[in-house]
């Protein structure tokens, strides 16, 4: 375990190599060692081998993909699935998170209920700390304002968002990581439900309660994304 933390900590300390890795995540697809290279103005070289020390603490996938040029296959690097965790002294907090969500669905109707209310009080929790930690308030913000601390809010929970106001009245909001994956890939029913809930509290804190949220697309179903439209009703 320690070993595996100074690997990956020795790795990320090359500020070109954490820049890269940033610069996959907030792209949201897979990169060729060219492109890469460009981009940071590197040899291919170079770039590879930044690539492959991502690749090797499990940061990054890779895969290869003909050209139809011949010659050797392009090789492809994604954002690994692998969740990597960095604490001192180690815990074990997904084994009490599943623990938790386990009791609470083995309780039948009553847990589930549960479950998405806890969901949804937290998501309002944040959005509240996250307005006074920018020392305003709801009144005070335009629309492009509130998508701007709501980018902020889900992306520090890890869900690498993209938010884009639709009209003057509702959202398009779309996330490419999901930070409860390895608990919804258990009780995927269970564990969407309840982070639905979350996003709608955070939501109704910064647009009211008059909203709904409506899930149009779902990492868990083979998609590249988990899409949601917010609507205001009338």
């Amino acid at each position: 375990m320690e070993n595996e933390t100074l690997k990956l900590t020795s790795v990320l300390a090359d500020p070109t190599r954490f820049s890269i890795y940033q610069y996959i995540v907030s792209n949201h697809r897979a990169v060729t060692v060219q492109e890469i290279a460009d981009q940071f103005d590197i040899h291919p070289n170079v770039a590879r081998l930044h690539l492959t020390k991502l690749e090797d603490v499990n940061l990054l996938d890779s895969t290869s993909e003909k050209t139809g040029k011949g010659g050797r296959p392009s090789r492809l690097y994604s954002l690994s699935d692998q969740v990597i965790s960095l604490q001192f002294p180690p815990r074990d907090y997904q084994l009490l998170a599943n623990i938790a969500i386990e009791t609470l669905i083995s309780l039948g109707e009553a847990g589930q209920k549960a479950l998405y209310e806890m969901g949804r009080k937290f998501g309002h929790e944040a959005a509240r700390q996250a307005i006074e930690k920018e020392r305003t308030s709801i009144s005070e913000m335009n629309p492009e304002e509130k998508i701007a601390s709501i980018h902020r809010l889900v992306l520090a929970q890890g869900l690498n968002p993209e938010i884009e106001l639709i009209g003057e009245q509702n959202l398009r909001f779309r996330v490419y990581n999901c930070t409860f994956k390895e608990a919804a890939s258990k009780n995927p029913q269970s564990i969407c439900r309840m982070h639905h809930a979350l996003l709608l509290g955070i939501f109704e804190t910064y647009f009211g309660e008059n909203i709904s949220l409506i899930e149009e697309n779902s990492m868990l179903a083979g998609c590249k994304s988990c899409d949601y439209t917010m609507l205001r009703l009338s």
